[in-house]
């Protein structure tokens, strides 16, 4: 808008009528003479003394996000600028796809300019950079789109994601990898580490769509693992591939509606048949992530007979004898929850996954992991609502004076800073000792850390989002507009507190793990 011609103060004060309003917002001069009528917030405001024909910068940073002035629709009313002699030009940009914050605590320290980090090196800053611009470019527009429709992620998203390998790379680091370019190349599968994988998933999570960020095969990330771990090589090449490229999709099979978290528990059974070449499965799961629009079903059986609560895990395709519903809770629905109806399934005994018997010790190896992208996905959402609340406590007046100016406010912003940091912290230390232990030292010493860390941050969310909204007030109800990620992040908070084990069981398998290994010579 270089050429936009200069318009003085005085010249747009002499347009303050409901058929010739300008405004000015941000130096730019907007021509609202005929969209004052379609305005969403009335005529009336529009038309108020403060506003019509006057600089409206801080009435309407008080009410509207930065983005709603750069849609095509808006930009469009620009009719000029104030003189470049009287004013600094634009000052409140939308910033660039791949750039960091630069609010205070708005990201991780190590992303933050002047800081340092022992665990983040030049690649994880470029790696960032890198996927920071591809979600915000071509993922996010997409999740606010299936946020609200409740669709699956669009297949030009899930193409894209493939194409970067990005879906490959959820899986952490390993063989999966070899041969793969990651990220156009910003990363060698030789040098990807866990800290790489965070990052990803953070990102994704500072995306503020919880739902959608469960619907972009967050059912894979935990159904995939048991075929690449214990699939015969032809079917984990094949489905792999498959999944890989995003042509079919995977979830994990596993919670029923009268089990729950009782592994020990469920009811689904698997019987061979009498030529001993199929399972015949039938059964139920429910609160199946990706479940309505999965391909394959990792799924937990009972093949003991009797007392013998023996479990197999057996990967069942979509076919005759399965069929899904969808689950409406409080996300939305471009998770895919299903409850899942198994009928007399048939499925060839060469899609076992794993002994006979040895379902427990298939399950048990993925919790890890599991939990461990959930820490990492609520860190990414806890920092961008501190971003959030910092933004708007420094640009809502009330009283006139900016919110953070209430003693109250800033309480509150003090106690999400602090959580939000102190889980950052513990979130690094952990994902430090993942990249020098082997799979069996992490499943040893890291199982209780992580389901600690999990429920400590699980409670730092569900606090953080209750301060939010007493920072956003009623905007921190309505699910767009300014208040659109606080809305999300309050009404979705709960679900890693309930995802992949409460808060209470985890707690205890933490203290538990700890007093298992105390040592048997200690005393006071």
């Amino acid at each position: 808008m270089s050429n936009l011609r200069e318009i003085s103060l005085e010249e747009v004060a002499k347009h303050n009528k409901d058929d010739d309003l300008w405004i000015v917002v941000d130096t730019l001069v907007y021509d609202l003479s005929k969209f004052y009528k379609l305005h969403p917030g009335g005529m009336a405001v529009l038309l108020d003394n403060k506003i019509a024909g006057q600089d409206a910068t801080t009435a309407f940073f008080s009410l509207h996000r930065t983005e709603v002035l750069h849609k095509p629709a808006y930009k469009r009313l620009v009719v000029g600028q104030l003189p470049k002699s009287s004013s600094k030009g634009q000052q409140f940009l939308p910033p660039k796809e791949d750039e960091v914050s630069k609010v205070p605590y708005g990201e991780a320290m190590w992303l933050s300019p002047g800081f340092h980090s022992p665990y983040f090196n030049d690649g994880h800053r470029k790696f960032q950079k890198a996927v920071r611009g591809f979600m915000r470019s071509v993922v996010l527009p997409d999740a606010l789109a299936c946020e609200e429709n409740g669709k699956r992620a669009s297949q030009t998203v899930l193409d894209a994601l493939a194409e970067k390998n990005i879906i490959a790379m959820r899986f952490g680091p390993g063989p999966h990898l070899k041969g793969l370019t990651l990220m156009d190349g910003t990363v060698t599968p030789e040098t990807f580490d866990f800290f790489h994988e965070s990052i990803l998933t953070y990102e994704l999570g500072r995306m503020g769509t919880r739902g959608y960020f469960d619907g972009l095969l967050a059912g894979g990330v935990i159904g995939l693992p048991p075929v690449l771990n214990y699939a015969p090589k032809e079917l984990k090449e094949r489905v792999t591939k498959e999944v890989f490229s995003a042509k079919k999709f995977i979830c994990l099979a596993i919670t029923e509606a009268f089990a729950g978290s009782d592994v020990a528990g469920l009811q689904t059974t698997a019987i061979l048949s009498e030529d001993k070449k199929e399972w015949i499965i039938s059964g139920t799961k429910k609160w199946i992530t990706n479940g309505t629009y999965a391909d394959y079903f990792t799924t937990a059986c009972r093949t003991g007979q009797g007392d013998d609560t023996s479990l197999t895990v057996i990967l069942i395709p979509r076919g005759d004898g399965v069929d899904t519903k969808a689950i409406k809770t409080s996300y939305s629905s471009t998770a895919g929850t299903a409850f899942v109806t198994f009928d007399r399934a048939r499925v060839p005994v060469e899609n076992t996954l794993g002994p006979v018997g040895k379902g427990l010790k298939v399950i048990l190896q993925n919790f890890n992991h599991e939990r461990w992208m959930m820490n990492c996905i609520s860190a990414g959402s806890m920092r961008l609502v501190v971003e959030e609340c910092l933004k708007w406590s420094n640009q809502r007046y009330v009283f006139g004076k900016p919110l953070a100016s209430q003693p109250v406010i800033r309480h509150k912003l003090a106690a999400m800073i602090a959580r939000v940091e102190s889980v950052q912290a513990w979130l690094e230390n952990v994902t430090f000792q993942m990249t020098q232990m082997s799979h069996a030292e992490q499943s040893d010493k890291l199982a209780g850390q992580i389901a600690l860390l999990k429920m400590y941050i699980t409670r730092c969310g569900q606090q953080t989002a209750e301060d939010a909204a007493q920072v956003f007030g009623g905007r921190s109800l309505t699910q767009t507009g300014m208040g659109r990620v606080i809305e999300n992040y309050r009404r979705t908070a709960a679900f890693d507190a309930i995802l992949g084990g409460v808060e209470d069981v985890l707690g205890d398998l933490g203290v538990r793990q700890a007093v298992k290994k105390m040592p048997p010579n200690v005393r006071l």
